[in-house]
């Protein structure tokens, strides 16, 4: 008896990227892509709708990054195993994908054959991180911030004012400047600009 296919859902926002990875897993005969979609929302819907083995997510994705995806699959679909396909060669968006309950990190620019392979052994249970970026991260320095001043430190760093922050998140305009301060003091940033653009650049936003 022939064994059942690796489920797979993929989540990409941009469609030629996803087209392709969509063609090159359907290559391989022991996997299945069974929902292709374009933002992190979407692919969430997907899973608890469809019970993949196994969700491909870039990091960058509309209304749900997939960092938030994989957090969200790690406490409603555990049997569901994320791995992350991104550009982003950081070690702090891979420290950070492996707590929100990634079980892969691989990098857009290895050989497309090493995505199916990732699929495999991820379904089987492994763990799959590049190699060269595992060992980066061993000696990275850790992430200072909090999850909240990580909140609003990217909306500060896109452009947002303090009260259209506190708006959004519910908060007070204190609180908001209370955490961009923290924020500042723990980067050593000039400002909220300086301070996004350090963050995003060692991968904690």
């Amino acid at each position: 008896m022939t064994s059942p296919s690796i489920r797979v859902v993929l989540a990409e926002d941009q469609a030629m990227v996803l087209g392709a990875l969509s063609a090159l897993l359907e290559l391989e005969a022991d996997i299945s892509v069974v929902a292709t979609t374009a933002n992190g929302r979407e692919a969430f819907d997907a899973v608890g709708r469809l019970k993949p083995d196994v969700l491909v997510t870039d990091i960058e994705m509309p209304h749900m990054t997939g960092l938030e995806l994989a957090a969200n699959l790690a406490t409603n679909h555990p049997n569901v195993r994320t791995i992350i396909l991104t550009t982003f060669a950081r070690p702090g968006y891979l420290r950070r994908a492996l707590d929100a309950g990634a079980r892969g990190y691989l990098l857009k620019d290895r050989p497309a054959k090493e995505l199916a392979d990732a699929v495999r052994r991820v379904h089987r249970g492994m763990r799959v991180v590049d190699p060269a970026l595992a060992a980066e991260a061993w000696n990275a320095e850790l992430d200072p911030l909090t999850d909240r001043e990580r909140q609003i430190l990217q909306r500060a760093g896109d452009g947002r004012s303090s009260t259209e922050i506190a708006t959004e998140l519910h908060l007070s305009e204190g609180t908001v400047r209370n955490y961009l301060s923290e924020a500042i003091a723990k980067l050593g940033a000039s400002n909220r600009v300086d301070a996004a653009r350090i963050a995003r650049t060692k991968g904690w936003l």
